[in-house]
């Protein structure tokens, strides 16, 4: 038509109507899988299955076993918005269901060669067949109660979009993806995909949610999760988060859901992975299979064609509920590396969580034993020290590792990794109050540093100082130390400072996105007690209590675990006794 050129406004056709509905709707063969599944999972079905074949563009087939249609019913249920599951307008707030436009089946049959096949009771069936949304055939069968539906070449009268289909292998890889998604958010609904006469994933009905994820995601990926149970006013997050030790820069798996309807929003990953911070290495991307339940009417589920994309009444509540159950996930000492298999529904913590108290000075950290100093038994009422780890003796294995026996196990926390989670805890404290004083040095202590240092040294003036460091320029490239920090005996103010602003010159803390962390992190990293030094009974006993104090005890700031635990039942395991 000639540019400029108008006509007339008319009704459109109603093959056309769906056509541009079935643009919205049917994407790709996957979508019409997500699409015919979720009406499955709606009509209250305990088994799925699902047949393909060429990627979908031959054949796509769901059954299920859920309440099926009358035959009038199969008919009408090929119309455009007709649907089952809202009624008003009314209904359109707090959606509960899955396909509830209205849209998908006709979408659906517009553009392919489709059967619909339903029955309300056993034996008592209809089918119904559909050539490019045009009915041509309705007609009485004996069936089992339930409905398959089957689509059949797929795009056959829109060549165009049929051209721009992937291929076989990527389609089906697509379709494998939005089944297994749909598998994760019903653990008690069994799912059979076939994939070209094979299967590939068979679930049965009735499990548990880490055995789903293990069916799914793999035992290997499954073992390195934490259960996450966190609820704050009116939203609650459920599910599992990848350990921090575990967490690698690729190969990140993560699965949202809105009240168990997948969907996806890029800001709630972020908040999930704010939770880890200080906790892994920057650039790490821990896998997270989280549910978000809030009620139906804060959440609008109709903002996206295909259902993938939700919006809340209150965002920031929701954000703010997935980075605290992160972290509250996270500070639970079964947080903490293991040794062998542990449950993932009900892990058995090696020990009991101590409640953040007042922070303990830090001279009182590695404090000599005197001679008039004695050891607390267990019934002592005077130390207030965990009973987890007073009972049995403490074990310094290699002058690095803090060994205890637990109630469950053995327990082995890094020395270094354990005081630099302290110390960081402490520091970011101090960073964001009035620091700490310095301890005044009789005859100052001179480094010469380089440019790049120097640098550093302006642009962290006011961090340093908060820590303790009273530094002064004394010409050239030299600075003068008057006073500095004093975390502990073992402390060496001059060797700490030189290695602390040669690695934030160097950005070997990089990746931080807070500044005062990255400090804090570098200085934690430094001031340390390092592996390889003996300590006493006492010393070790305050690291634990100091360490178990913190928010996050199982991890240090690079990303590692401070502990690990060695469970009894791995101990029988390996030495034949059960």
């Amino acid at each position: 038509m000639p540019a400029g050129t108008l006509r007339r406004i008319a009704i459109l056709p109603d093959a056309v109507a769906n056509q541009i509905a079935a643009g919205e709707v049917v994407e790709r063969p996957a979508s019409v899988v997500k699409e015919l599944i979720e009406n499955a999972l709606d009509a209250g079905a305990r088994q799925v299955r699902v047949a393909v074949e060429n990627g979908g563009k031959t054949l796509i087939e769901v059954a299920d076993d859920g309440s099926g249609m009358t035959a009038d019913e199969a008919v009408l249920a090929l119309d455009r918005h007709a649907t089952s599951k809202i009624h008003a307008i009314g209904d359109l707030v707090g959606i509960a269901t899955f396909g509830f436009r209205g849209e998908a089946l006709p979408a659906i049959a517009s553009v392919s060669r489709l059967t619909l096949g339903s029955a309300a009771r056993d034996g008592d069936g209809t089918e119904v067949g559909v050539t490019g949304g045009r009915v041509d055939q309705v007609r009485d069968m004996a069936r089992q109660r339930g409905t398959t539906v089957t689509a059949r070449a797929l795009f056959f009268n829109t060549p165009a979009r049929r051209k721009f289909l992937r291929s076989a292998a990527s389609e089906s890889r697509a379709i494998w993806d939005v089944t297994a998604t749909l598998a994760l958010s019903h653990p008690g609904i069994g799912f059979e995909l076939t994939l070209d006469g094979r299967p590939r994933l068979v679930v049965p009905p009735d499990q548990q949610p880490d055995e789903r994820l293990a069916a799914v995601w793999g035992g290997d990926v499954v073992r390195t999760l934490i259960p996450v149970d966190y609820a704050i006013g009116g939203v609650r997050i459920t599910g599992f988060a990848q350990r921090p030790a575990d967490a690698q820069p690729t190969g990140r798996r993560a699965q949202l859901f809105i009240n168990g309807r997948p969907f996806r929003d890029s800001f709630l990953v972020r908040a999930a992975e704010a939770g880890y911070r200080s906790a892994i290495h920057p650039g790490d991307r821990p896998s997270l299979y989280l549910d978000v339940a809030v009620d139906p009417g804060d959440v609008d589920v109709n903002v996206h064609p295909a259902k993938l994309e939700v919006r809340f009444r209150d965002r920031f509540a929701v954000e703010r509920a997935v980075e605290e159950a992160i972290r509250n996930a996270l500070g639970r000492l079964d947080a903490a590396a293991v040794l062998g298999d542990m449950p993932l529904t009900a892990p058995r913590p090696l020990w009991h969580a101590v409640e953040p108290g007042p922070a303990v000075p830090p001279t009182d950290l590695f404090s000599p034993l005197t001679a008039d100093d004695r050891l607390a038994e267990p019934d002592d009422p005077a130390r207030d020290m965990p009973q987890q780890f007073t009972r049995p003796a403490l074990l310094q294995l290699a002058d690095t590792y803090v060994c205890y026996e637990s109630v469950d196990g053995l327990v082995i926390v890094d020395q270094h990794s354990a005081h630099e989670r302290v110390i960081y805890e402490d520091v970011i404290r101090q960073l964001r109050g009035d620091g700490l004083p310095a301890q005044r040095l009789l005859l100052p202590i001179t480094v010469e540093l380089n440019d790049e240092e120097l640098d550093v040294v302006a642009t962290h003036a006011e961090e340093l100082r908060r820590v303790g460091f009273e530094i002064e320029p004394f010409g050239g490239r030299a600075v003068a130390m008057h006073g500095v920090p004093n975390p502990h005996p073992r402390f060496d103010a001059a060797a700490c400072f030189r290695e602390l602003v040669a690695d934030l010159a160097r950005g070997r803390f990089g990746g931080w996105a807070n500044r005062l962390e990255r400090f804090a992190a570098t200085f934690a990293c430094r001031a340390a007690v390092k592996a390889g030094q003996s300590l006493d009974e006492r010393s070790m006993r305050e690291l634990l209590l100091r360490l178990f104090a913190c928010e996050l005890p199982p991890h240090d700031v690079h990303g590692r675990s401070t502990i690990v635990q060695l469970p009894r039942d791995e101990l029988e395991r390996r030495f034949g006794r059960r």
